[in-house]
């Protein structure tokens, strides 16, 4: 019974892509706009990677001032 309504289904209207107007300017990217999203995109990761140094720092003193207390030794004063 299923073979016989499969048979009746109608066909699927093709459908036709909508044509694009040829007169219509392709985008061009100027090369200082590229630059400027370029440089707006890298600004913060520089950033980020200036402060990965301070911040692996201050995580190493951390990592001995407690190393220092579990040994019951007295951490140095921060800041020198």
């Amino acid at each position: 019974m299923a073979i016989s309504l499969a048979a009746c289904s109608p066909e699927p209207t093709p459908v036709e892509p909508t044509p694009v107007p040829e007169e219509e300017p392709t985008p061009q990217v100027v090369a200082g706009d590229a630059t400027e999203l370029r440089d707006a995109i890298q600004a913060p990761q520089d950033k980020a990677r200036a402060v990965e140094g301070t911040l692996m720092q201050a995580a190493d003193a951390q990592r001995e001032a407690i190393d220092a207390a579990e040994n019951g030794e007295t951490a140095p004063p921060e800041g020198g």
